[in-house]
């Protein structure tokens, strides 16, 4: 993960909750006392846990509220182990150098209204979107929120409470995807609404499938899976820059982003999670395996994804 640890803030933990099974809240707050930098609606911020290692979060609080940021984390036993480190060890009073927030995620301005489609953790950048709105929302908007229990929903106070729960639907499979929810009849006539989808990668690949007749602008996907999830036959391959000739070998459980940036290229990216399109890069030669959430079908064979994507053939060109 890229950040400039260097211009990180070292910001204290003013209270460490647990919001759902496995899931905890933390309020995070300058030494001083003053008001953080500004946020907009779907941002996020890289942490570094306690062991170490740095991990996006997205804000969940009202941006309105400068005095603190709000991130909620979700206990994976089967990650790398950051996220098992802000749960296990990050208590109250520690401090947590946070970086300036980030946004990959923004939300835009619809008079037609939204579309929020939620799985398990990814409700935090949502929520932030619902808080901002306040009291009169700027148009109109429906929030379905899936999990496999009501024990493992994070806000449900909140989001079942009088002022939302006409705006919410949320549902639990009890982790049978044979008792999931159809979103088929939110998403089978398109309008001018916009999508958010922020959850596991199933779920924002079906939203992907069953809204491939609306505008493409007007769907949203937010993934902090870095990198994109590994397959067993990934295999090395050879990246070269039309531009210079210079080729970087990709290695299994790298992604061409990691080489690249290794190798002293300037990359843009964001997300690195195949959601926001910065890193979009040209494809000269060779044969893609796309794994974002962007590009369309007639785009896949002249665009790749660095953060994301990998290669077919044993060697790719780009235009860099």
């Amino acid at each position: 993960m890229q950040a400039n640890t260097e211009a990180m803030m070292q910001l204290r933990i003013a209270s460490a909750n647990d919001a759902a099974d496995s899931i905890r809240t933390f309020e995070l707050v300058a030494q001083d006392g003053s008001d953080l930098p500004p946020f907009t609606p779907g941002s996020h911020v890289t942490v570094r846990a306690p062991n170490g290692l740095l991990r996006k979060y997205s804000l969940c609080n009202d941006p309105n509220d400068l005095s603190r940021y709000v991130i909620t984390v979700k206990r994976d036993a089967n990650g790398q182990g950051g996220s098992m480190s802000m749960v296990d060890e990050a208590k109250q009073g520690d401090i947590l150098p946070t970086s300036l927030p980030d946004n990959a995620f923004p939300l835009v301005d619809s008079k037609a209204g939204y579309i929020f489609i939620a799985g398990g953790i990814g409700i935090t950048p949502i929520l932030s979107m619902i808080r901002s709105f306040g009291e009169l929302p700027p148009a109109p908007w429906k929030l379905y929120y899936f999990t496999p229990s009501p024990e493992t929903t994070a806000f449900l106070d909140e989001l079942t409470s009088p002022e939302l729960r006409k705006n919410v639907v949320i549902h639990h499979d009890c982790g049978d995807a044979a008792q999931a929810f159809d979103l088929w009849p939110v998403l089978e006539r398109p309008s001018n609404k916009h999508i958010y989808c922020c959850g596991p990668r199933g779920l924002m690949e079906a939203v992907r499938d069953m809204a491939g007749h609306w505008n493409t602008a007007n769907i949203h996907f937010e993934s902090f899976v870095q990198g994109g999830a590994p397959k067993k036959d990934d295999k090395l391959f050879t990246v070269k820059l039309a531009s210079s000739g210079q080729e970087f070998e990709v290695p299994v459980g790298k992604t061409i982003l990691e080489v690249l940036r290794a190798g002293g290229c300037n990359v843009r990216a964001s997300c690195e999670s195949g959601t926001c399109g910065t890193c979009r890069t040209r494809l000269v030669e060779g044969v893609a395996d796309h794994r974002d959430m962007v590009l369309m079908p007639e785009e896949m064979e002249h665009q790749i994804m660095v953060c994301v994507s990998r290669a077919k053939t044993d060697q790719i060109v780009i235009d860099l």
